[in-house]
C-alpha cells in the first residue's frame, strides 16, 4: 500500500495538470475544446455557448468533482507554485515557469499524451519526446461528448416537448455511450479496407472538397439478421469518436402519417447539426416495401421526401456518415440502391470466422473448450446466436455457481438454441 505522502503527491500532479492546462488554454486561443481532455472539457463545458469559455478558472470543488481529490489542501501543500484563495476557494499558480519545471520532472508523460494542451506546451520543451499532433489525434474532439450532443438537441428544438417527440424518432448516444467496438468484432478484410477508407475521408475533407468529390461517405450493409451490421455501425461511432443518430424507418412512417415527411427533415437536420457524425437508417427495406404498395399516397411521399434527403445529404459537405442497413436487399430497386458509392456485404460467418468469433467472445471467459469443434458444429449459425449459445452455458453455469466453463456447457447450450429454433419453426408452420 501506498502512503499518505504518495496519496498527496498523486493529489498534487492532477491539481498542477488542471492549472497548467487551464493557464495554457486561457493564454493561447489558437487551442479549441478539442485540446482539453474529456475530463476537464466535460466539467468546464457551457450549454448556452456549445464552448468551453475562456478564461478557465480552478478552485477546490473543480479539482474535487473532476479528480475526486477530497483534500486538496493537502494535495497541494508541497507546491510553492500554488496558491489557495480561502474566499472562493480558488487556485492559481503563482509562477507558472516553476509549475511547467516541477511537472515536467515527475516524467508522467502518458498524462501529456493524453492531454493536447500539455503536449503543445512541452512539445519543445527539453527534449521530452512529445507530439502536440499524436496527442490531438489521441484526443476525443468536442463533439463526441454527451453535453455537446444534447446541448445541439435543445438548440435544433423550441421547448422540451419538441425535443421529446424528436427523441422518440431517433436514438442518439454519444461515442461514450456505445458498447460495441471494432476489436471486439470479427470483420472480413473488404469491411476493414472500407473502414480504413471511410476514416481516411473523414481525416481528408477538406481535400476532398477541394478536388470535388463529394459523393463519398453513403454505405449500405446488408446480410442477414445477427451477422453484424448495426453492432458494426456503432462501433463505427466509438472507432471515429462520432455521435451515432440510429432511426428505424417503421419507426418513423408508423404513426402519423402526415408528419412523416416532416420527421424525416428533422432527422436529417439533427445528423446536420450534430456534424461530424454517423445517421443509421435501420430497416432500409421498409422503402421497397412503401413503393411497391399501394395503401398510402402519403407513406409514398415520405419515402420520396427520405430519397431526396439521403441525396442532399454527403460526409465531404456535411460531415455526415450515412450508413443504411437491410436483412433483405433483394426487395430494394434500383432507385434505393444508386444512392449509395458502397454496398458492404455481411454474410452468415463461415467455419473459421465462427471459431474465431467464439475464441473472442470466450476470451474474457474462464472456459476449457474446443471452439474449432464448436465451430464445426454451428453451421450456419450467426454472431449474434453464437453470442447467445455463450451467454446461456454463462448463465446456465451460474446456477451451479461455476464461473467457468467446460465444453459440455457450450454442447448443451448448442442443443437448447436448436430446440428454441425447432420449436420456433413449428409454430409458425402451425
Amino acid at each position: 500500500m501506498g502512503s499518505e505522502n504518495d496519496l498527496d503527491k498523486c493529489g498534487a500532479i492532477e491539481v498542477a495538470e488542471l492549472l497548467l492546462t487551464a493557464d495554457i488554454y486561457n493564454r493561447k486561443e489558437n487551442l479549441t475544446e478539442d485540446d482539453l481532455p474529456p475530463n476537464i472539457r466535460k466539467h468546464y463545458f457551457d450549454a448556452n455557448t456549445k464552448s468551453v469559455k475562456r478564461p478557465i478558472y480552478v478552485t477546490s470543488s473543480d479539482v474535487q468533482k473532476i479528480y475526486g481529490i477530497d483534500n486538496v489542501k493537502a494535495a497541494i501543500k508541497d507546491l510553492t507554485f500554488v496558491s489557495f484563495e480561502e474566499f472562493g476557494s480558488q487556485l492559481r499558480l503563482t509562477v507558472f515557469d516553476v509549475a511547467a519545471k516541477w511537472f515536467a520532472n515527475q516524467k508522467d508523460l502518458a498524462r501529456i499524451r493524453s492531454n493536447p494542451a500539455l503536449a503543445y506546451f512541452y512539445e519543445n520543451y527539453d527534449s521530452m519526446g512529445v507530439s502536440y499532433s499524436e496527442a490531438k489525434n489521441g484526443n476525443k474532439p468536442l463533439s463526441a461528448d454527451r453535453e455537446w450532443i444534447d446541448a445541439r438537441i435543445k438548440e435544433l428544438c423550441k421547448d422540451q416537448k419538441e425535443a421529446d417527440e424528436l427523441l422518440k424518432l431517433a436514438y442518439i448516444k454519444a461515442p461514450e455511450d456505445v458498447r460495441d467496438s471494432i476489436s471486439g468484432l470479427i470483420l472480413t478484410d473488404d469491411q476493414k479496407t472500407e473502414i480504413e477508407k471511410t476514416g481516411k475521408a473523414l481525416e481528408n475533407r477538406e481535400y476532398l472538397r477541394q478536388i470535388g468529390l463529394f459523393e463519398i461517405g453513403k454505405l449500405l450493409f446488408v446480410g442477414p439478421p445477427g451477422t453484424g451490421k448495426t453492432s458494426t455501425a456503432r462501433a463505427l461511432s466509438s472507432w471515429f469518436s462520432l455521435p451515432i443518430v440510429e432511426v428505424r424507418l417503421s419507426m418513423i412512417t408508423s404513426q402519423y402519417l402526415g408528419e412523416t415527411s416532416k420527421n424525416i427533415d428533422k432527422v436529417f437536420e439533427l445528423a446536420k447539426r450534430l456534424s461530424p457524425c454517423i445517421l443509421l437508417i435501420d430497416e432500409f427495406d421498409f422503402v421497397a416495401k412503401t413503393r411497391t404498395s399501394d395503401e398510402h399516397g402519403a407513406m409514398k411521399r415520405a419515402v420520396n421526401t427520405l430519397l431526396k434527403a439521403i441525396d442532399e445529404i454527403n460526409l465531404v459537405e456535411h460531415g455526415v456518415l450515412l450508413l443504411a442497413a437491410t436483412n433483405h436487399p433483394q426487395l430494394l430497386d434500383y432507385a434505393a440502391w444508386r444512392r449509395f458509392d458502397k454496398v458492404l456485404n455481411f454474410p452468415l460467418p463461415d467455419q473459421e470466422t465462427r471459431k474465431r468469433i467464439l475464441d473472442k467472445i470466450l476470451e474474457p471467459i474462464n472456459a476449457n473448450v474446443d471452439t474449432a469443434t464448436l465451430a464445426k458444429m454451428t453451421d450456419g449459425y450467426s454472431g449474434s446466436d453464437l453470442r447467445l449459445v455463450i451467454r446461456e452455458a454463462v448463465l446456465n453455469a451460474l446456477l451451479e455457481n461455476r464461473k467457468g466453463l467446460c465444453q459440455q456447457d457450450l454442447l448443451n447450450s448448442i442443443d437448447d438454441f436448436r430446440q428454441r429454433i425447432s420449436d420456433y419453426k413449428r409454430s409458425i408452420e402451425a
